[in-house]
């Protein structure tokens, strides 16, 4: 979901809106979840070094933005995510996240709702709330 806000003034209105009602001390982040962006930021490196570099910088002021906010994973979350996977199969990361927010008593906000149902995760998608009306 951190990834939506990068977009700035193109950000889904519904996700802006719902992180416009969240205080910052209420938002957590996955050390799997920086993990991804810096996959990322390496696999556009093959093609689009400045584009990169761009990711590597906001990547830096997400970590600075997060400090004492990044979830590691630990042997609570390693437990529920044993559990989670006797319930059913689910994608490695996207199960650990699920594992994390569970361990923590937080919500995973997420749009890939699919990868995490029927985990006995709280899941939250942004995505999925109404449309402000245009005009509004």
């Amino acid at each position: 979901m951190i990834s939506e806000f990068r977009k700035g003034a193109r950000c889904d209105a519904r996700v802006a809106s719902w992180f416009a009602s969240v205080k910052d001390e209420q938002l957590y982040l996955s050390v799997l979840t920086l993990g991804e962006i810096r996959r990322g930021a390496e696999k556009l490196r093959r093609r689009d070094v400045r584009s990169a570099d761009a990711l590597d910088r906001w990547l830096v002021d997400v970590e600075r933005a997060f400090v004492g906010r990044i979830l590691p994973v630990d042997s609570d979350v390693a437990g529920e995510w044993g559990r989670m996977g006797a319930l059913r199969t689910a994608p490695v990361v996207d199960s650990l996240l699920a594992a994390t927010a569970k361990a923590n008593e937080l919500t995973l906000v997420t749009r890939n709702v699919r990868d995490v149902e029927g985990l006995e995760a709280k899941i939250l998608d942004p995505f999925a709330a109404v449309k402000p009306a245009k005009g509004r």
